[in-house]
């Protein structure tokens, strides 16, 4: 028999072979997926021996993450936020720059009033989730042009309890107006924003199995800034503001977009790595 040690030895060797980046912590949170512990705990478990259905499974996955699959889509789940959402191949998977995002939306909400929040292409639902679980008073309408994103948005609002303050509604932001939606406090979007041009270069992981209609728009990345910017303008109500998600060298230009367009006040945030990543302005 095969135990937890040398199951993680030879994966480690596996996939540094492959090219995968950090292969031991991905050898070691695939076996603690498998065994049902947490990453940590492995190590007190080295010469626990594996079961034969642990060890073809384990090897299942080791095989699937050497193809460039991604972590999060073999285990189907991912955190965000402090909560845990599920993830497959109809739906991006939630990165850590987005929480700042969610967390510059929670510090500009008012929880003495209900909020009214739209966000635009949700995805997973893990920024509608997350807003829904953190801001006491709030109403949100999430739109996704693809219904199996919005069925797993559905679910993720379901495992987290926060189903009652969530609309969900397919929705294609570029062929339909918002005159169906209320007024917002607050309309939120991390949109596709990677260039056609720019698109093979990104990561295996990314080109070969996250869904290409919510990285790219085909174009130069700024079809879905201009379309909502204009279209946010009706449905904001005064004083009301709009946040994006950008990406790299993209912060310039997305707030001449809304400068443009009666916005005020125009603020960047910076992600982890000093890049510019979050743009928001309020309606003039």
């Amino acid at each position: 028999m095969i135990t937890v040690l040398e199951s993680i030895k030879l994966s480690t060797d596996y996939l540094t072979g492959k090219g995968i980046e950090s292969p031991r912590m991905n050898a070691e949170l695939l076996l603690a997926d498998i065994i049902g512990c947490k990453r940590l705990e492995l190590y007190l478990s080295f010469d626990k021996p594996l079961s034969e259905v642990e060890l073809q499974k384990y090897r299942e996955f080791i095989k699937r993450r050497g193809n460039f699959e991604p972590l999060q889509y073999i285990l189907g789940k991912v955190e965000f936020y402090g909560l845990e959402f599920m993830v497959n191949t109809s739906v991006l998977i939630p990165r850590p720059e987005t929480e700042l995002l969610v967390e510059c939306i929670i510090g500009h909400s008012n929880n003495e009033k209900d909020q009214c929040i739209l966000d635009i292409g949700c995805g997973s639902g893990n920024i509608t989730v997350a807003l829904a679980a953190n801001i006491e008073k709030t109403k949100i309408f999430a739109t996704d042009i693809n219904e199996k994103s919005i069925k797993i948005a559905k679910h993720n609002a379901e495992r987290n309890n926060v189903s009652e303050k969530i609309e969900f509604i397919c929705h294609d932001i570029l062929k339909e107006d918002l005159d169906i939606f209320p007024v917002f406090d607050i309309i939120v979007s991390n949109p596709p924003y990677v260039s056609k041009e720019s698109f093979p270069t990104l990561q295996k992981e990314i080109t070969g199995f996250e869904p290409r209609i919510a990285l790219t728009d085909e174009n130069d990345g700024f079809t879905f800034y201009k379309v909502i910017t204009k279209k946010a303008l009706s449905k904001l109500k005064k004083t009301g503001k709009l946040f994006f998600e950008i990406g790299e060298n993209q912060s310039e230009n997305v707030i001449c977009i809304m400068e443009e367009n009666q916005f005020i006040d125009v603020h960047v945030i910076k992600d982890y790595q000093n890049l510019d990543r979050i743009v928001y302005g309020e309606i003039r």
